[in-house]
């Protein structure tokens, strides 16, 4: 029958089940509150290599996407150009999710990851050849995006093995803390890096990152042996999809992580045409408050205690948006957005719901779809806000899609609260 407790989901195996290799392993360690901090999981090699790969990749997207940006804006002067150049990666990952996703939940996905890391190695290595048409360069770039796509699902899959489901939204927190922090420093680092370097300099030390993190995670992660032996390709993707799909709780779950987040997006792109000369501070706050969100919402709080706040959070992420249509000084702008960007870490609990309703044999591409579909309404959302924005302005558009997200909250309840 449903429940409200996330805990409370995975129904209790046979008596003749083989034991789960995570369950006998977490049952082997102190069950001790504080065991449940981010350093307990850094001493997990496996995660801790996982994690470094992972944040050294997010690094090198970054500057990559930065030095292709600056390229292309010198050679075409094209906003909408530059705009695609930097994020434009974000919608080949629906070509991921489509095809070959069933790739993260092979019989061997360490080595699935190594060779998505060396494709990725490939790619950006490619795009620091001087003289490189653009034609080609955005052809690499949405090469990176479908790779990426199925790098994040078979890292996911592998994570949900590497650390106790009790501990994965704990994992997931630090990631998400990590991957925002380091952009940060990456974009930083990237206009630094400028006024030494060329463009394809960029690109060759965004290559060697990504170098970097093919040798740590081969170095420090280990094979699975748990793994169904179906053979991936594009028939098993849409088999999996399909049965994803056809579960009202799973469908409700990843609507709510895709579309009131993505809405929320399309608010903050329109920070610099509201206000192009604070548009920094704005940012800046929107960061700090999801930063500061992930750290309480995933260290602080039980499994419990994030299903229970995740409705009111998932209404704080829209609702300070609507002060915007009244122009208050931009103290009181900062502060709205700083406390609906706290709201974004409610996407822990329906991710940990989402897991538990998920088989094992498909987790790897049931979170490779979550992510996919987060990162293309991200871009759909910034699109949507600047049509709209194009016909009513940006201060109706920001509150136009505050209204959206808060009613599509509203709206599912119900069917999230049955998930």
């Amino acid at each position: 029958m449903p429940t409200d407790n996330p805990a409370a989901l995975p129904a209790d195996p046979p008596a003749d089940a083989p034991a789960d290799p995570r369950t006998a392993r977490s049952a082997d360690r102190p069950a001790r509150r504080s065991a449940a901090g981010y350093r307990a999981l850094l001493r997990d090699r496996e995660f801790a290599g996982l994690l470094l790969g992972f944040t050294l990749t997010v690094v090198a997207s970054t500057l990559s996407g930065f030095a292709l940006g600056t390229l292309v804006d010198e050679r075409t002067g094209s906003p909408f150009l530059t705009a695609v150049s930097m994020y434009g990666a974000t919608f080949a990952t629906v070509l991921g999710a489509l095809t070959l996703m069933s790739v993260a939940d092979g019989h061997r996905p360490r080595r699935t990851l190594v060779t998505l890391q060396l494709l990725a190695l490939v790619g950006v290595a490619a795009q620091a050849i001087p003289g490189l048409p653009l034609a080609a360069r955005f052809g690499l770039l949405l090469g990176l995006g479908f790779f990426q796509s199925l790098g994040t699902g078979t890292r996911m899959g592998l994570l949900a093995e590497v650390v106790p489901d009790s501990r994965y939204a704990l994992a997931r927190s630090l990631m998400n803390v990590t991957a925002g922090g380091v952009m940060i420093l990456g974009y930083a680092a990237g206009a630094a890096l400028l006024h030494w370097l060329s463009p394809q300099g960029v690109f060759l030390v965004a290559a060697t990152l990504t170098g970097l993190a093919l040798v740590v995670v081969a170095a420090t992660v280990r094979e699975r042996s748990i793994r169904l032996t179906r053979r991936p390709g594009l028939r098993q993707t849409w088999r999996a999809n399909r049965e994803l799909f056809a579960h009202g709780g799973r469908r409700a779950l990843l609507l709510n992580l895709w579309v009131p987040n993505g809405l929320i997006v399309g608010c903050e792109a329109l920070f610099i045409p509201y206000a192009a000369g604070s548009a920094g501070v704005l940012l800046a706050a929107t960061s700090a408050g999801m930063l500061l969100g992930d750290l309480t919402v995933g260290r602080l709080l039980t499994a419990e205690q994030r299903w229970r706040l995740a409705f009111p959070m998932r209404l704080l992420l829209a609702a300070p948006f609507l002060l915007f249509a009244l122009q208050p000084p931009l103290w009181i702008l900062a502060t709205a957005a700083f406390a609906a960007s706290f709201g974004f870490p409610a996407s822990l609990a329906l991710q940990e719901r989402l897991l538990a309703l998920t088989p094992e044999g498909t987790r790897g591409q049931t979170q490779g779809v979550e992510a996919a579909g987060r990162l293309t309404w991200q871009g759909l959302g910034a699109a949507i806000a600047g049509g709209v924005a194009q016909l009513v302005g940006p201060e109706a558009a920001i509150t136009t899609m505050a209204v959206a997200s808060i009613a599509l909250t509203l709206a599912s309840r119900p069917f999230v609260a049955r998930a």
